[in-house]
């Protein structure tokens, strides 16, 4: 299933169905070897069957390896069926010459995986995560780098493969065109593939090279590891080591110029080494993380000794995690691993799986690892084991197993002292505060968690910030919790900790959420999902898919929510993602809700006895747990969530809480106890200006007052949630506001077609899409929507621009 190739088979059908109907026309299918040009050729012969029929005049014609052949005389050819029913498929690495074109883009990571998985049933996923990223997304790299595989890779006994296997039908072509360059070019590539960091400036300008040289080799000069590692296996020893001479006489005095100058020297090449170490140390203290993996691993290549050698790469491995590179971290590792039995290294390593673990593993895995290794590191590195003690406890959160962050929490107590710095103090609060609040122990919980807050204002480190903002957070602090989460994202880019980014941007996604700023929330966690991806933290991906899943279900667009929720739920069960797994359920909740299932809705989250349920996830989910319950006819059925959402509200003062528990207290009483409840709940959200929930509270009381004979107030109070719930573009809400308005006597309350001038932010995010040639279903998967949701926006963007078809959208954002 190659969601990524819709485009281009819908591009197929359409060049088939115009030859059908008489008219020739060509289409161009443009990518890489290996990226599926020949498949698709494929499938289009295979719906094409009913072409070359007997009496029937209609041809198929595919030109594969079009580069390969004389553009004039493919032209001719185009030109002389044009008039004819002729279909012309040419799928090419080359020119377009002008006619259409579809590309064949790499396909994303997960589609990746997937495919792996289908070729190698039972593939683990440390390696599938490997090969993904380093095939880029190539089909036919997939393919052969999956059937090279040998029986010590597969146990994990061995690091994935770098390059393309021997007997690969890619390695062949890049070895003729390897071949086939002249001397001065193949100089050229030479040193591009010995140095990823040279540049085409430093290349023109040497003498023996010149601009035709460097031209002629930038076709090959491919900035992915897999080409540039199979070019290396390629070029010959002597190409090799001209290459590194050429670079060591040119370059600046610096670490690269070293690393050439030690790849020409004989004999032991230690002192070249701790240079290259020296240089990473400077490189990752100003947020290079870049350039310290780099010379990190360089200058373990360089060292005799095993122990250091080890220490190297796991320094090398610990920059490659910090800057969003997990695939070789991992590799690394494995590669540090048998060369040093000493116990500080392994602690070492050990924190740095830890932290891989943590964003693409098992999180309760990472946290017993995390808090082993802190264990070990408390007498010689104190600091960096309180560290990792905060991020076990981050990691135990995650799978939401409280008796596990308990622990952690346990032992981050006995360790506090007087004079701990801010950062230190910080970490150790936090892990003490959240383990009393997921508890119930709000009161004992509250002196830590302002500690906490408190010294993240004092503490620069991006982690600082986030924990800061989850504290904020659970202390109801919306407007803190937001200004440090933004702070900690601001601080992880800053500094080069790409990791960190993905984290800090949940944390102010929901502190965005708490105080009914949707837009605001969505940005942050549609912004999530991307640096995540980009950062490799499939976890944080899906972290995110659960926050956008919750987002929609909490407008009522129960299509989306539901999509969302399937999209992340495999991984959510295979990770044993517990928090991800609570945000899914409550989202589930409220999609209920919306279609009228309140008797599913109270089975959805199960009690936290049963382990992977989030305590503070589940507490924010009460107030709809209580409304399913009274839509059930069972109001005391959640007498227990109530309770602890009321003693949780109460001890942090929080008025957006606050008022959310009065309007439960309120659906659960009767008469004019259940007034003075809904009066001051909506008091209370105009305080904290979380409006989406203020105008469901509204609804709420006004059927009460309707039912009760007081259409009057009914109608004043719908008419404003009718206004919120527009602003949020909160279709489902929107409707039965309206409707209910219509029960208490308001005329006419349809929206009129095209009354609104300006689309929302997200018809424009789909009308701009649509625009530039995206189906329903590839602008769907892009906005992590339901093909309905798409469907139905498509239609409103049609109203309100006055247009009847996707041409007329075209010439609109044209």
């Amino acid at each position: 299933m190659l969601l990524g190739r819709d485009r281009q088979r819908v591009a197929v059908d359409a060049v088939l169905d115009r030859a059908r109907a008489g008219r020739g026309g060509a289409l161009v299918l443009r990518g890489e070897a290996g990226s599926g040009k020949t498949s698709l050729l494929r499938a289009a012969r295979q719906a094409g069957a009913d072409f070359d029929a007997d009496g029937d005049r209609r041809v198929l014609l595919c030109v594969d390896d079009a580069h390969l052949l004389d553009a004039a005389h493919l032209l001719d050819l185009v030109a002389a069926v044009e008039a004819e029913p002729v279909a012309v498929l040419i799928a090419t690495e080359g020119s377009t010459h002008g006619l259409p074109c579809v590309e064949l883009e790499p396909l994303d990571h997960a589609t990746s995986i997937r495919v792996l998985r289908d070729l190698r049933p039972g593939l683990s996923p440390d390696l599938a995560d490997d090969l993904a990223h380093t095939a880029c997304g190539n089909p036919l790299a997939l393919v052969e780098l999956s059937r090279s595989l040998t029986s010590e890779q597969l146990g994990g006994a061995a690091p994935a493969p770098a390059g393309l296997p021997g007997d690969s039908s890619l390695r062949r072509r890049l070895r003729a065109r390897l071949e086939a360059l002249s001397p001065a070019a193949h100089r050229a590539l030479a040193m591009v593939v010995v140095d990823g960091d040279v540049d085409v400036d430093t290349l023109v300008r040497l003498p023996d090279l010149g601009v035709a040289a460097v031209e002629e080799a930038a076709a090959l000069m491919d900035p992915r590891p897999l080409v540039r590692e199979t070019l290396r296996t390629e070029l010959t020893l002597s190409s090799r080591y001209a290459a590194h001479a050429a670079l060591a006489e040119v370059l600046p005095p610096g670490p690269r110029r070293t690393w050439h100058e030690a790849a020409l020297a004989p004999g032991a090449r230690d002192a070249q080494a701790d240079a290259l170490a020296h240089a990473a140390a400077l490189a990752r203290g100003r947020g290079d993380y870049a350039a310290a993996a780099r010379d990190h691993g360089r200058a373990a290549v360089l060292t005799t000794g095993s122990d250091e050698r080890a220490r190297r790469l796991v320094a090398s491995a610990a920059d490659h995690w910090k800057r969003g590179v997990p695939h070789r971290a991992r590799a690394l590792l494995r590669e540090a691993t048998p060369l040093s039995d000493r116990v500080e290294l392994r602690a070492l390593a050990d924190v740095v799986r830890g932290g891989l673990d943590l964003g693409n593993g098992l999180p309760d895995t990472a946290a017993r690892r995390l808090m082993g290794a802190a264990g070990e590191l408390l007498g010689s590195r104190r600091a960096l084991a309180i560290t990792a003690l905060g991020f076990a406890g981050e990691a135990a959160a995650i799978a939401g197993d409280h008796r596990l962050h308990g622990q952690v929490a346990d032992f981050a107590a006995s360790l506090r002292s007087a004079d701990d710095p801010p950062g230190t103090a910080l970490t150790l609060d936090h892990l003490t505060g959240t383990a009393a609040s997921y508890a119930g122990r709000h009161a004992e919980a509250l002196p830590a968690l302002r500690s906490v807050v408190a010294l993240a204002d004092l503490d620069p480190a991006p982690q600082s910030k986030v924990w800061g903002g989850h504290a904020a957070y659970i202390l109801g602090d919306a407007a803190k919790a937001h200004e440090l989460a933004g702070r900690g994202v601001t601080a992880a880019r800053e500094s080069g900790l790409t990791t960190l980014v993905p984290w800090a941007l949940t944390c102010r996604a929901l502190s965005a959420l708490m105080v009914d700023q949707h837009a605001a929330a969505h940005t942050s966690a549609f912004e999530g999902v991307h640096a995540a991806t980009a950062a490799g933290q499939h976890n944080a991906v899906v972290d995110h898919l659960a926050v956008l899943a919750l987002l929609a279900a909490l407008r009522g667009d129960a299509d989306t929510a539901a999509h969302r929720i399937d999209t992340a739920g495999e991984q959510i069960d295979q990770r044993g993602l517990g928090r991800c797994g609570t945000i899914g359920a409550w989202a589930n909740v409220c999609v209920d809700l919306a279609r009228d299932r309140p008797s599913d809705a109270l089975r959805r989250i199960p009690p936290i006895a049963a382990g992977g349920v989030h305590a503070g996830i589940k507490a924010m989910a009460a107030p709809h747990l209580v409304e399913a319950a009274v839509a059930c006819g069972r109001p005391s059925t959640a007498d227990r969530a109530l309770r602890r959402f009321d003693d949780w509200a109460h001890s942090t003062g929080s008025p957006g809480r606050l008022a959310l528990a009065h309007r439960c207290h309120a659906l659960v009483s009767t008469g004019g106890e259940a007034d003075e409840h809904f009066d001051e709940a909506i008091h209370l959200h105009q305080v904290s200006g979380t409006t989406m929930e203020l105008a469901k509270t509204e609804l709420f009381h006004a059927t009460r007052l309707r039912r009760n004979r007081k259409p009057k107030r009914a109608r004043e109070l719908l008419r404003d949630a009718v206004r919120h719930f527009e602003h949020h573009e909160a279709d489902y809400w929107s409707d039965r506001a309206r409707a209910e308005l219509r029960l208490a006597g308001e005329p006419s309350t349809e929206p009129k077609a095209g009354r609104a001038a300006e689309l929302t932010p997200q018809q424009s995010q789909i009308a701009r899409l649509v625009a530039e040639g995206a189906t329903n279903r590839e602008a769907a998967a892009r906005l992590f929507l339901s093909q309905r949701t798409v469907e139905h926006h498509l239609r409103n963007i049609f109203t309100k621009l006055g247009i009847r078809s996707r041409v007329e959208l075209t010439k609109v954002f044209s």
